[in-house]
């Protein structure tokens, strides 16, 4: 077990909780924004500005590595 896991199950249960509420809420976050430029994207590759699609393509990449890298810092569920 990694040493964040350890102090996770050590922490005081209403850290977790905002830990857990935090991570939730920029994971969202980061879905909107992957959306809208994905729209965006989408609606430059139709009208031929592939300079600006490549780049919000790209940007909307860079936001799914992100938030792979969030989700590893989700508590792990307490079993009773």
């Amino acid at each position: 077990m990694s040493d964040f896991r350890e102090s996770q199950n050590r922490a005081h249960p209403n850290k977790t909780n905002t830990l857990m509420s935090g991570i939730v809420v920029m994971l969202i976050s980061i879905v909107g924004i992957q959306v809208w430029l994905l729209y965006s994207a989408l609606n430059n590759a139709l009208e031929d500005n592939l300079n600006i699609a490549i780049a919000s393509f790209v940007g909307s990449v860079l936001l799914f590595v992100v938030s792979l890298f969030l989700l590893k810092y989700l508590p792990a569920p307490r079993g009773k």
